[in-house]
């Protein structure tokens, strides 16, 4: 049975322990690595899952995920290098930081060392995620299966190129962001023109979630469902010029192209 280690009980953290264990993988097969003592005691009484430092969880582990922030990445890796450098057994670490890449893992960590990249998405916290992975140097075809196997119990998963990861970033990683604050500011004209904010609130995200599923499961293109809602000279079509008036795509690209400019300035040094 694959045992896991997950360095950081945050809110990541703590979806890929609530989805792996939704996924089928025994409780007692998941190690949770937090410094905050009262947050791991919350966690071990959630899940019935044990609780350690770093080296007793890598000791015991086949894959280890840093669910850390990147600014505590450098930190990790120096106690897992550590934990790490007398072991026969091998170890595969699974990031999950924002913006750094495989190969700063694989310099701080001994010689060979399997890494896998992940970003994921904050929708993994209702098994709705997304997450892309790719794989390091040292990885093999059979780990980047395990992990893709694994995240799995959180939603999609894709398999990317490591160049593609700030765009990756950009679409996936930061989307669940654009989306809240698209629904934010309908909700508010809806107010701002005479509805109850609880009408506003529920007509936006009851449309907003069935158009979703609509995309997921009609077969057509999102060009293809727009132009079925938008008759010539109606309503809607008022709807969309005025988006096209504001520069709503090439906002977007804006958007997109600044988000994925910050995950490349947030590599560390090698």
């Amino acid at each position: 049975m694959t045992r896991i280690a997950v360095i950081g009980g945050g809110q990541m953290g703590e979806a890929l322990v609530a989805g792996m264990i939704n996924g089928g993988l025994a409780a007692r097969n998941i190690i949770v690595c937090e410094n905050n003592a009262e947050r791991a005691s919350e966690l071990s009484e959630r899940y019935d899952i044990l609780t350690t430092d770093v080296e007793d969880a890598v000791e015991s582990s086949d894959y280890v995920f840093v669910a850390v922030k990147p600014k505590d990445v450098k930190t990790v890796l120096a106690v897992l290098a550590d934990a790490t450098a007398t072991l026969e057994n091998e170890i595969v670490v699974v990031s999950i930081a924002a913006g750094i890449p495989t190969v700063y893992y694989e310099n701080q960590l001994s010689a060979g060392s399997p890494v896998i990249r992940v970003m994921p998405n904050t929708p993994m916290l209702v098994g709705k995620g997304v997450c892309a992975v790719s794989a390091g140097r040292y990885a093999r075809p059979e780990h980047v299966e395990e992990v893709c196997g694994l995240l799995g119990s959180v939603g999609t998963v894709l398999e990317v190129p490591e160049a593609d990861m700030d765009m990756v970033t950009a679409i996936s990683g930061s989307g669940p962001a654009y989306f809240f604050l698209m629904v934010e500011a309908m909700i508010d004209a809806g107010v701002a023109m005479g509805l109850t904010r609880p009408v506003a609130a529920e007509l936006t995200i009851g449309t907003i979630s069935g158009s979703a599923k609509m995309l997921q499961e009609s077969g057509k293109t999102p060009a293809q469902l727009r132009e079925t809602v938008t008759s010539p000279g109606g309503t809607t079509a008022a709807g969309l010029r005025a988006f096209e008036d504001g520069g709503f795509r090439s906002t977007i690209y804006e958007v997109l192209d600044a988000v994925a400019e910050k995950s490349k300035e947030m590599r560390p040094k090698m």
